[in-house]
């Protein structure tokens, strides 16, 4: 049964991957309790998603973004490559612009806040299993606000390196993940200072947390 179907018989069948323990089990525990719908994998990280999904074939991925290892938007770019059919759905704290937008360019079917009533969570996995896409209203109302104009100017790569540079890596580490040579990420971090009009690494350290794009 192709995994991008709503199952007409059976349950739908959902991996959750959150690095909290005490979230995940919650999350399943919610699920547990609504008829037709059944947890049929976890994950800590990325990198446990994709190996658990080698294993079972779900209709839905809800999963985190901020993770170790490998983080919800690596995982879900490797989703899409090896799973083109299968839904994945967002499930995060974060609500920034920049975010949302990352998540969606690399292929999430859905976003929905951690915040959501538990009647949100059951009719977005079963919408976006059906329909092929899910937005929580307050995620909808997001995407159509326009977002100010240095936020605009970020391409998706300088996007990356500001993540990078914000979780402390330096130049050439950033290069070495990103396949570039370290003279074009001291690139990228001068043109996304000048965008932003901030000064320093320290700067964009605070704009990255300030986004949702690391942790504090």
């Amino acid at each position: 049964m192709p995994a991008s179907r709503l199952p007409s018989s059976g349950a739908l069948r959902v991996v959750l991957a959150d690095d909290h323990d005490l979230v995940r089990s919650g999350i399943r525990a919610l699920l547990e309790t609504l008829a037709g719908i059944e947890v049929v994998g976890e994950a800590r990280d990325g990198e446990e998603l994709l190996a658990v999904l080698e294993h079972v074939q779900p209709h839905v991925v809800l999963t985190d973004m901020s993770m170790p290892r490998m983080d919800g938007l690596a995982a879900i770019e490797k989703i899409r490559e090896r799973h083109p059919r299968l839904r994945v759905v967002v499930l995060s704290m974060h609500d920034g612009i920049d975010v949302v937008r990352r998540a969606i360019a690399v292929g999430a079917n859905g976003y929905l806040l951690k915040n959501a009533a538990p009647e949100e969570l059951e009719h977005a996995l079963r919408t976006v299993v059906a329909t092929g896409s899910y937005f929580g209203h307050g995620i909808a109302q997001l995407l159509l606000q326009a977002p100010p104009p240095g936020e605009e100017a970020l391409t998706e790569r300088q996007l990356e390196v500001l993540t990078l540079l914000a979780e402390g890596l330096s130049s050439k580490e950033i290069a070495y993940r990103l396949g570039l040579s370290s003279k074009t990420v001291d690139v990228h971090r001068a043109r996304i200072m000048s965008r932003l009009d901030l000064k320093d690494v320290a700067s964009l350290t605070r704009y990255a947390v300030r986004k949702g794009l690391v942790r504090a």
